[in-house]
């Protein structure tokens, strides 16, 4: 009986806490400022991602987190295809186990400005992927108030993923795949998912145990998690989990998108007023919830064999 109150208990407080601290009012402000025009699509190379990176650098200093990897900026520069390239990142230390880390991502790159088109020619990528990033900010402020991380995260915004998953291919050159107990990626959280309310989709849900720990976590909750229902689409390997998966990480992507019904995929509607920022936050609260195990280092995912069918 007092193991069932004090789970209720957890689950109210993390409930509670999070609708707190990840609102509907700083998700929609995050989302409109790396989705406006200012932004000029965010494509890697250009003076919009800069402007981009500059945002949620801010962010990461207001939060309070510390630099990665010996780096004394929150940027790691790197060149590519001719373009010098930046993912933005942040770590926040743990306690008991340190050394031991978790990745939240999101890429915060886009398409840029079509420059053969007429009227609107912004690809502003409010969905793709200024939700996945507001995702990573918001969850950075949570953990870091939420204090219970007794592994380390590293908060990163990858470049280039729309180039071929450059930035996050980048940073896995550069990681111990050893240390890294898990990869939590977001991608289009701004829509609702084909299962419903409150539910979400992971890729490659069946590569690791990553999928049922999120899945009991959320027990008790009304949100619910569901595997890709999109195969054909290969999406497993279409985003940045991806570079640290073919290492052996449990990196799995989040999304709600129903990408087979997603009008404004890629398209200069993709917009904030297109967006549901009620299912945005409803969905970052539940990764919150649902990581916390893995973050508090209760749980360990199963390392992903690409080689096993």
């Amino acid at each position: 009986m007092r193991k069932v109150v004090f789970s209720f208990l957890l689950l109210f407080t993390h409930l509670f806490l999070g609708a707190q601290i990840i609102t509907e009012a700083l998700i929609k402000k995050h989302i409109t400022i790396l989705s406006s025009d200012e932004m000029e699509g965010r494509k890697a190379g250009t003076r919009g991602i800069e402007k981009a990176a500059r945002y949620i650098e801010n962010e990461f200093k207001k939060i309070g987190l510390n630099k990665f990897d010996g780096l004394s900026t929150y940027r790691q520069e790197f060149n590519e295809k001719g373009l010098a390239l930046f993912n933005v990142i942040g770590i926040l230390e743990g306690k008991s186990n340190k050394d031991e880390f978790i990745v939240i991502s999101a890429h915060y790159d886009h398409l840029g400005i079509n420059k053969n088109g007429n009227g609107d020619v912004i690809y502003n990528g409010a969905n793709d992927n200024a939700s996945g990033v507001a995702a990573v900010l918001a969850l950075a402020k949570y953990f870091s108030k939420m204090k219970v991380n007794e592994r380390s995260i590293i908060f990163v915004a990858f470049t280039a993923e729309e180039m071929g998953l450059i930035g996050s291919n980048y940073f896995g050159e550069k990681i111990n795949p050893k240390k890294i107990v898990a990869g939590i990626n977001i991608e289009m959280i701004g829509k609702q998912s084909p299962f419903g309310p409150k539910t979400a989709w992971i890729t490659g849900y069946n590569k690791s145990t990553f999928g049922e720990i999120i899945k009991k976590n959320l027990e008790g909750s009304d949100y619910n998690i569901y595997p890709d229902p999109y195969l054909s689409f290969n999406l497993f390997f279409r985003s940045d989990n991806a570079s640290l998966a073919r290492l052996g990480i449990p990196a799995h992507t989040f999304s709600t998108s129903p990408m087979d019904k997603d009008l404004d995929y890629h398209k200069v509607t993709d917009e904030v007023n297109t967006l549901e920022i009620y299912t945005i936050a409803e969905t970052i609260k539940a990764i919150a919830k649902g990581t916390t195990s893995i973050i508090n280092g209760t749980d360990t995912p199963s390392r992903v064999n690409l080689n096993k069918k």
